[in-house]
């Protein structure tokens, strides 16, 4: 568990980045050229630096178990990627949301900032270490990785802020790469639908198979080839279901009802398995005892953990789908023209 100290810090450390971000955005609009959006990730990164060596130094002493605990080097590499995936994005939502401010609102800073600071809470945070010995919490952090950081990112229409946020050296050779033709038919088959469910669906079992998934338990190396995939699988998975500006989704949006309640029903098979089994699914958990929880009862704990929020997650989607259907899209866009916060038509092209 980690050091009652450190939490005092960390809420420090949030009420500093609130008070900040409230003067920041106030001064941004008066005085736009001296605090662009590179001020506000720069005091952000400090805060992170800061954030990381309090919880290096609240779970230096933390027991090792499982898997072991993860070493604190590899917190700087994941929140390095983090702030600069940020400070590219809001480089390129800052030039875009002055000429296209209906599409690129401050809901789209904030959602794909969320979905940063998710993947951030799941990797990055005393989470990680507490997933290593407790099968509920490594379900825990499962579920932010696949079920709420992708459609936060995908909400954030991030394709075009972060070309248009790349330096200049390096977004004309990307784009470039991008409009190769050798590289269309790949790009037609990984944008399908059917491909993004069927990555997503093996992913989530080939993972959570004992063989595998005691594996990453064991090697630091799978565990991130694990998360990796994870967040890779999921984003294809979620594209057709946000269906962000500038995507043209290939399927009618009725289908991604259906879309999302057959990857509900998956999934709460194996939430069943895990919940009602009266057997250890990952022998490696046998010796963990947390208080009075034994490891089967984390277990059938770590199953509902799966079942309720993610189908609830699914049941949303499909529902808001639903309402989008029945309100007809003229209806939506006519929302969406008067949304202030940018996400565009149905809530997010």
């Amino acid at each position: 568990m980690p050091h009652t100290d450190a939490w005092p810090t960390l809420a420090a450390l949030l009420a500093a980045a609130a008070i900040y971000a409230r003067g920041w955005r106030a001064e941004s609009r008066r005085r736009p050229t001296r605090f662009g959006p590179g001020r506000l990730a720069a005091f952000l990164g400090g805060l992170a630096v800061i954030a990381v060596a309090a919880r290096a130094y609240a779970h230096g002493d933390a027991p090792d178990g499982g898997r072991g605990v993860m070493p604190h080097t590899d917190t700087w590499p994941t929140l390095a990627a983090l702030l600069a995936a940020a400070a590219v994005y809001a480089r390129g939502w800052w030039a875009l949301s002055s000429r296209m401010p209906a599409r690129f609102g401050k809901g789209r800073l904030a959602a794909f900032l969320g979905g940063l600071a998710v993947i951030a809470v799941a990797l990055a945070s005393p989470l990680d270490t507490l997933a290593g010995g407790r099968l509920s919490v490594h379900m825990v952090q499962h579920q932010l990785l696949m079920m709420l950081a992708p459609p936060l990112l995908w909400l954030g229409a991030p394709i075009a802020p972060i070309l248009r946020g790349l330096p200049r050296s390096i977004r004309r050779p990307v784009a470039a790469a991008l409009a190769l033709r050798i590289l269309r038919p790949m790009a037609h088959i990984v944008a399908n639908p059917a491909f993004g469910w069927v990555a997503f669906a093996l992913a989530f079992w080939i993972w959570h198979a004992a063989p595998l998934y005691q594996l990453a338990l064991r090697s630091h190396a799978w565990h991130h080839v694990e998360h990796a995939s994870f967040v890779a699988t999921a984003m294809l998975f979620w594209r057709p279901v946000i269906d962000a500006w500038p995507d043209r989704a290939p399927w009618p949006r009725w289908t991604m009802i259906p879309y999302l309640l057959l990857a509900d029903l998956q999934n709460t098979i194996l939430a069943a398995i895990l919940t009602f089994s009266d057997r250890l699914v990952y022998p490696a958990y046998a010796s963990i005892t947390v208080s009075r929880l034994s490891a089967l009862d984390d277990q059938a704990m770590a199953g509902v953990i799966m079942w309720v929020p993610g189908s609830l997650v699914f049941l949303l989607a499909a529902i808001w789908l639903a309402m989008e259907a029945l309100g007809g899209a003229g209806a939506a866009r006519g929302v969406a023209s008067s949304d202030p916060y940018g996400f565009g038509a149905g809530g997010a092209s």
